[in-house]
């Protein structure tokens, strides 16, 4: 069988050669460390620690504000300084909680397990609620709920995305090629939920040695393979590597659980391992810092809290001339009005441009040529859904399938006339979604 693939996508420069051969490196960060209340998708944490407090790392300093919800984790010790609304990567505010980091790195005593046979279903699931494990590919879905559907029976495929997709980003690559045992052995952890499932281990065929190491460690073990697919943007979107692996189609009304999928990004399995076997909660994530504007481009093992300044200054600083600097990868990221915010569970990336390309691109009318509708792997018309949403004609936006967009950004980079159409498709989403919450 040839490499797996879906339908539409592009092909933008890749740029992964600035990072993917640069070994992870830790960094201790100094300084105040702000823990966002909101790291996930659902309910925000609630602080369970006050201002004065002496905290260690690896403690719980907020429990998780409902069932979708996810309890943060101190990452330093130090002090409680404040509890107050911060900054965050998508330019709006949030409760955080601020730490004085005493540099001292202090941690709890952890309960680790030796053996999983020894962990109910039950157990399983609770400990990787108490770690505050979450979607760290950038959704933030709570993972304890992901891995609680109401028919874990049917579920027949998990899959592990490790494709990447995303152009510049390799903190994936980097955590299958250093840490491929851990991601194996959270995948066992997940099978060990469902028992009727296969896991697959699906990456992007531009990252050879990846796919070596992880059939070389999955070579004997009869319910993991490696799927091998095929490099195009988004293959790592949910509903198209459920495709491209399955051949099942999923759309905005439906969970990957309603077809017999269960989808998570490679530092998620991860964090499942540490989280369950180690006792360990999430504390830190691997953030790729790369980007013509960034002075030493590389890998590093970040703790969450970190201010992104501090973190491009580890770095080696901006170029001078760098015009953009932007939260994620450049498809799907956001860009920053500031430095001085802090990484997440969910930070995957900070990408430093020494160009803007969009501030320099002048929007022309449409030419009709298609281009937009032969990439879209959503199948829908963005041109047209654009214009809906411009005029704000919310009822012909939902007629035309409006909320089965994605927001990849595949349209946007492939308009010749380079019309802002996601941007104007995810506003317009956005209304929609409001307006069904308020009714």
């Amino acid at each position: 069988m040839g490499v797996l693939t879906f339908k539409g996508g592009v092909h933008p420069f890749e740029g992964k050669e600035l990072s993917k051969d640069k070994p992870v490196q830790e960094y201790l960060p100094h300084g105040e460390m702000v823990y966002l209340l909101s790291q996930h998708i659902g309910a925000p944490a609630s602080p369970i620690v006050k201002k004065g407090d002496r905290v260690l790392a690896g403690q719980k300093i907020a429990e998780a504000g409902g069932f979708v919800s996810a309890p943060i984790h101190s990452s330093v010790s130090g002090t409680v300084k404040k509890i107050e609304p911060r900054v965050t990567a998508q330019g709006g505010k949030c409760d955080a909680i601020i730490v004085e980091n005493d540099g001292q790195y202090e941690e709890v005593s952890y309960e680790p397990v030796t053996d999983l046979n020894a962990l109910t279903k039950k157990e399983i699931l609770e400990r990787i609620k108490e770690g505050g494990v979450v979607g760290m590919g950038g959704a933030g879905f709570p993972t304890h709920v992901k891995l609680s559907p109401k028919e874990p029976e049917k579920i027949e495929y998990v899959l592990v995305n490790g494709a990447e997709c995303e152009p510049y980003l390799t903190s994936d690559y980097r955590r299958m090629l250093d840490d491929g045992e851990k991601v194996v052995k959270g995948l066992e952890i997940m099978l060990k939920l469902f028992d009727h499932a296969r896991g697959c281990i699906c990456i992007e065929d531009n990252k050879p040695e990846c796919i070596a190491r992880m059939k070389e460690l999955t070579q004997k073990m009869s319910r993991i393979e490696v799927k091998e697919l095929k490099t195009k943007y988004p293959q790592g979107g949910e509903r198209t590597l459920i495709y491209a692996v399955t051949g099942r189609e999923i759309n905005s009304s439906m969970l990957p659980a309603d077809v017999g999928c269960v989808v998570d990004n490679v530092d998620t399995v991860t964090a499942i391992y540490e989280a369950v076997m180690l006792g360990r909660p999430v504390m830190d994530r691997i953030v790729t810092v790369t980007g013509d504007g960034i002075e030493n481009p590389g890998n590093f093992l970040v703790r969450t809290g970190t201010n992104v300044r501090e973190l491009i200054e580890a770095a080696g600083g901006l170029k001078g001339d760098t015009q953009k600097v932007i939260s994620g990868g450049p498809m799907m990221g956001f860009a920053l009005y500031q430095l001085d915010v802090p990484c997440a569970k969910t930070s995957s990336s900070v990408l430093c441009l020494q160009e803007d390309p969009v501030a320099k691109t002048e929007e022309t009318a449409c030419i009709n040529c298609g281009r937009c509708v032969s990439v879209c792997p959503g199948h829908v018309l963005p041109s047209r859904l654009a214009t809906f949403a411009m005029h704000g004609d919310m009822d012909s936006f939902q007629k035309f399938d409006g909320m089965e967009c994605c927001e990849c950004g595949c349209c946007s980079y492939i308009c010749p006339a380079k019309r802002p159409l996601t941007q104007s498709i995810k506003s317009m989403r956005k209304m929609v979604l409001a307006m069904r919450k308020k009714k």
